[in-house]
């Protein structure tokens, strides 16, 4: 009967884990410290769980755009790199070229 009970707490886990992705959850809090009114410091703390799918409902996609996460990014950075690199090239060219004429 034990082991019954384990699998069902599993299957529960499951459906939790299951619905909080489906819905996404987020948790928030600040931290504030202050001296005679005074505001030291202020961290704000976002934390949202959701699946890739759910996030992207909601307009939330900045791992697309991370370098360190994803390739087409980081394609599109060197892209980049690559065009500024040969417009300062083609300055320095032509900048030589009327320095020798």
């Amino acid at each position: 009967m034990a082991e019954m009970t384990h699998s069902l707490q599993a299957t529960n886990l499951a459906d939790i884990l299951e619905r909080v992705l489906d819905k996404g959850i987020v948790i928030a809090g600040d931290i504030k410290i202050q001296i005679a009114d005074i505001d030291l410091l202020t961290i704000k703390i976002r934390l949202l769980v959701a699946s890739v799918d759910k996030a992207m409902e909601m307009g939330i996609n900045w791992w697309q755009e991370d370098t360190y996460l994803s390739t087409k990014a980081r394609e599109k950075e060197l892209m980049q790199q690559q065009d500024a690199l040969e417009a300062r090239l083609a300055k320095l060219e032509s900048i030589t070229r009327q320095e020798q004429s």
